[in-house]
């Protein structure tokens, strides 16, 4: 009796862990302090009770808390340690979230192709596994190393997205996040009215979560806007006011606050002691840090200084000290900064033909920068006007649902409007997107879409250590099919081969079709040996499948296939398709209904030699 009553209350403790782990996990945005608290109490419980479910719930919540509060490289180990977790509790949506988290790390250590190559693999397989915000954050993620990379066009379309997916979980205040990462893109390209737009709607959000560290971000990105406008006196009370939140949320020095920004505000505003103090703070982060834009602003901040004590040949030499500009990874905004400030101090010096060359340079940016907001406008203009709109609908309704019963059938009524609204708005975007990546046929992925990851999958094998194997299919015999039996029928043949294909391989398998009859999978970690044992299999149960159409059985149906690995041709994704594409061709000259391996005897193996038996009926 006494140990049943031992093993309920585990139960239960068990189960308390996990639900802790889970909230503090959906408060991260709302109540940063409290989701860490949270976090630690749920992680120790999870342990005590042997519950690896909650502990990865637990480790990601703290990991995507130390990447906003401790350095990368902790916030990294930790979510390693979720995703491990994860994998052992057989939770697929929390390793891709880790992963996602991971990612993040990287980019915050300026490895921005490392963490985008991390995340493209992810994408289709999140937007499927994830719900809501979790999809915002993958797609956010994305979105930030394009940004990074200067691609504003393709940054601006996964944040909309993102913002699209969290619309449903806006409560959580992960919309904030996106509201600031807009603003922060609009800044960088020069459109400061529409980024001061977002960020007053951003900071309004805010009133209504308890998160000072979010807050303080988007008063940066303002202070940053006003700046670049020459309104840095209309700054200092949001510079004040990130000063007061760090006191408030007992963040020691600030870490991760950006004093470059503010001290470049207080200095331009005339404020000479607080610049003096801000560029103080800044110079241990600065030291330390290996972000592009953080090192320049700093160089920038720490020359205004010396240029507001009278000593502008010195700022001069400080803002030497910077070149070369990273060639990646630097904002253009920032790079813009930089120049004019440059070229300013030259002026006041003198030196002429030097303030030239840099003014001439900076209008050379200024023009890049207005052909990329022009690009990233006509991306985005038509999403963004109605995403905006509806989102002020929505704050309007969510208060009359909070106010009344008939508050809340109205909202039901006009979130159905609004869903036909979105719907209306995303048809053609969707309509492109499926038929960019899906053959309709099959539902399986087409040749673009083999085409857009074959790199980045190899890629992630090659960092990994890890093989990737290629296989390419072509169903034997179907021009006789489609000849006897007509092209719907050979179309019925094509269907059913793609359903055993989604119905056999792993989630983390990529089936597209080739082309006509042909079909290409691609098996992570997985070596040519491993994948021809797969195939062997596959053909065994496509010789077994019986196709009625029309109550005509057409069975016996076989396939020729070729095998290779990234570990015997590492050479190109294209050098990968073309080896297994050649076994192709050996395996319907030896017969077709087998298997070949590239790099082995084109004798078959006893594998290959158990599938080759004849077909008892005509072979599709």
């Amino acid at each position: 009796m006494a140990s049943a009553s031992a093993n309920l209350a585990s139960a239960k403790g068990a189960g308390t862990a996990l639900r802790l782990a889970r909230t503090a996990w959906r408060l991260q945005y709302h109540d940063s302090v409290r989701s860490v608290g949270l976090a630690e109490k749920a992680l120790e419980r999870a342990r005590a009770g042997a519950d690896v479910t909650a502990e990865a719930w637990a480790r990601l919540a703290r990991g995507f808390h130390f990447l906003r509060h401790a350095a990368p490289a902790a916030a990294a180990e930790e979510l390693v340690a979720a995703q491990r977790c994860f994998e052992a509790a057989g939770d697929r949506a929390g390793e891709v979230l880790a992963d996602v988290g991971i990612a993040r790390s990287e980019w915050m250590q300026a490895r921005y192709r490392e963490s985008l190559q991390r995340l493209l693999p992810l994408r289709n397989e999140g937007m499927r596994l994830l719900r809501h915000e979790a999809r915002g954050m993958l797609l956010n993620a994305i979105a930030g190393c394009y940004s990074a990379q200067g691609d504003s066009a393709r940054a601006f379309a996964y944040m909309y997205e993102a913002l699209r997916q969290t619309q449903a979980a806006r409560g959580h205040g992960f919309d904030v996040v996106l509201y600031c990462n807009l603003a922060h893109e609009l800044c960088q390209l020069g459109d400061y009215d529409e980024a001061l737009a977002y960020l007053r709607e951003g900071i309004e959000r805010c009133k209504e979560l308890a998160n000072p560290r979010l807050e303080s971000v988007l008063l940066i990105n303002r202070i940053a806007c006003l700046t670049d406008l020459d309104r840095s006196r209309e700054a200092l009370p949001d510079v004040r006011g990130v000063l007061d939140r760090i006191v408030d949320a007992r963040a020691g020095d600030g870490d991760g606050v950006s004093f470059d920004t503010m001290a470049i505000a207080a200095l331009r505003a005339g404020e000479v002691a607080l610049g003096k103090t801000l560029v103080e703070r800044m110079r241990p982060s600065l030291a330390a840090s290996t972000v592009p834009d953080e090192q320049v602003e700093g160089a920038v901040a720490e020359a205004e200084l010396l240029s507001v004590h009278g000593d502008p040949a010195a700022a001069v030499a400080r803002l030497r000290q910077a070149q070369p500009l990273p060639a990646e990874g630097l904002s253009l905004r920032v790079r813009c900064l930089y120049v004019q400030t440059l070229a300013d101090l030259l002026e006041r010096l003198d030196r002429k033909d030097e303030a030239l060359a840099e003014l001439r340079h900076w209008q050379q940016l200024h023009v890049e920068r207005m052909r990329r907001a022009s690009q990233s406008r006509r991306q985005a203009a038509s999403l963004k006007t109605e995403l905006l709109r509806l989102q002020r609908e929505r704050d309007l309704i969510d208060k009359r649902r909070r106010a009344s019963e008939r508050a809340r059938a109205q909202l039901a009524s006009v979130n159905q409007q609004l869903s036909q609204k979105i719907a209306e708005v995303e048809s053609l975007r969707v309509i492109l997107q499926q038929q960019a990546v899906r053959d309709f046929l099959t539902g399986l992925f087409n040749r673009r879409h083999l085409n857009e990851i074959l790199p980045s999958m190899r890629a992630l094998a090659q960092r990994d250590g890890q093989p990737l194997a290629v296989a390419i299919i072509d169903l034997d015999h179907f021009k006789d099919v489609n000849d006897r039996c007509g092209h719907l029928v050979g179309d019925r043949v094509l269907a059913e081969f793609g359903r055993l294909l989604t119905a056999k391989l792993r989630r983390s398998d990529v089936a597209c079709r080739y082309g006509g009859e042909e079909f290409c999978l691609l098996l992570p970690r997985t070596d040519a040996r491993a994948a021809m044992r797969k195939l062997t299999a596959l053909l065994r149960c496509w010789r077994e499948k019986h196709c009625f159409v029309d109550g005509v059985d057409i069975a016996g149906s076989s396939f020729s296939a070729g095998v290779a690995d990234s570990l015997q041709v590492p050479q190109s994704a294209e050098a990968l398709l073309q080896a297994a594409d050649q076994c192709v061709l050996e395996a319907k000259r030896g017969g077709r209904g087998r298997v070949v391996v590239y790099g082995e005897d084109e004798s078959p193996a006893p594998a290959q030699a158990a599938v080759r038996a004849t077909a008892t009926s005509p072979a599709a």
